[in-house]
Parts: structure tokens; C-alpha cells; sequence
């Protein structure tokens, strides 16, 4: 399953279209149901709504529960394979959630966040290095290299740094220092730019399959 999680205002939050969406129930009929029990909810928390714009260009509201206001309504959902499914999957994302919001206020996650960025600094050092050695071979979009190699770490590991977990930032590290490497023993042997992204996907993908097989 997708996110079902999201942090908001330094809480985590699922929100009525998810719940709508991973118990294959209308969005209106949940949206009824919270509306319904209220009351109940709001024992938990104040509920929060926000009015998004639809694909068709009018306003939906949507639901945004904590923790223990989204326990309690899919508790009075009917029980199906697909609900089951999708109540365990909640708890488990709030669960890590959770976890990962209190690894967040530690030093070591702090480091490695700081780490991670000084690193991501040196590889874009290199990378503004590629874009001029790619002129010189004839690039005419030599200036969106450092978008395509971004999007090449962000294929092993995805998202923004300050909503990754200790592991996470290692890893996004371990891949940038590969691409940053890579990037400069190509360069000095004078290998095509296109042949150098090759390489570096090659080995980043390489990477990727050894840290499955250790996992």
C-alpha cells in the first residue's frame, strides 16, 4: 500500500480519503460516518477539515484524524479481507510513524541528516564540474544533469531528507557517494557523459542488489 500516514503540524495524521480509498468504501459515505460520530471523535481530539480542490474544479472536504480518532472509525467499519488488510496496514504506518517522529529528536539523526547534506554538497561540487565537461562534448542540456543524477538516488532511495529515517539518510548517502566517485574517474579518463550517467546507473544498481541480498 501507498502512505497512508502523514505528518502534520508535528503530528501524524491519516486523513477520510485514505481511510475511503484502502477500504474500498465511497469517500462520502466516510466522510457521512465521521460526520455521524463526531462527537465521539472529538473525545480524541479536534477534528480537522480542509477544503481541497477536485479534479472537476469544486471543493471536496476532506478529514484529517490522529492516531486515535482514525482507530476508533475503522473500528466501526464492517470487517472484510480488504479492511483487515488495510487496518493493519494503518496501525503499522502509524506505528512507524511514531517511531520515526522520536528518532527525528535525537542527536544521531541530527548527524547523519547534517552529514548527509555536507556529502550531497560535495556531489553537486562534482556534478557542476560534469555539466561543463558535457559542453565541451556537444550537450546543448548539459544544465539538467543535476536533475537527472538527483533523480537517479532518488530511485534507490525517494523523498526529502528531513523525512528519512537514520537508515535511509545512510543509504541516500552511500548512493550519492557512488555517483560521486563514479563521475570523477570517468571524468578523468575521458569517457563520454552519457556513458558516465551509464555507469553510474550500473553501479548504483549493483549496489541496490547486494543490499537486498544482505537485508
Amino acid at each position: 500500500m501507498h502512505n497512508l500516514v502523514e505528518i502534520r503540524k508535528g503530528d501524524i495524521f491519516t486523513n477520510s480519503k485514505v481511510i475511503a480509498e484502502g477500504t474500498d468504501n465511497q469517500h462520502k459515505n466516510v466522510k457521512e460516518l465521521i460526520e455521524k460520530y463526531q462527537d465521539d471523535i472529538e473525545d480524541f481530539g479536534t477534528l480537522s477539515v480542509s477544503n481541497v480542490e477536485s479534479t472537476g474544479g469544486r471543493p471536496e472536504r476532506i478529514y484529517y484524524l490522529n492516531e486515535e480518532q482514525a482507530v476508533f472509525i475503522i473500528t466501526l467499519l464492517r470487517n472484510s479481507k480488504v479492511v483487515v488488510r488495510f487496518k493493519k496496514e494503518l496501525v503499522r504506518q502509524f506505528y512507524a510513524m511514531r517511531r520515526f517522529l522520536i528518532e527525528k529528536q535525537s542527536k544521531l539523526w541530527n548527524d547523519t541528516r547534517i552529514a548527509s547534506k555536507e556529502n550531497r554538497l560535495k556531489e553537486t561540487d562534482v556534478i557542476k564540474l560534469l555539466t561543463e565537461y558535457a559542453k565541451q562534448q556537444g550537450s546543448t542540456h548539459s544544465d539538467k544533469l543535476y536533475l537527472t543524477y538527483t533523480k537517479l538516488a532518488n530511485s534507490i532511495v525517494g523523498g526529502k531528507r528531513d523525512d528519512m529515517t537514520v537508515s535511509e539518510l545512510n543509504t541516500l548517502t552511500l548512493v550519492e557517494s557512488i555517483i560521486k566517485q563514479t563521475i570523477e574517474v570517468d571524468m578523468s579518463m575521458g569517457v563520454h557523459y552519457k556513458t558516465i550517467y551509464q555507469h553510474c546507473k550500473e553501479r548504483i544498481g549493483q549496489f541496490a542488489e547486494i543490499t537486498y541480498l544482505i537485508a
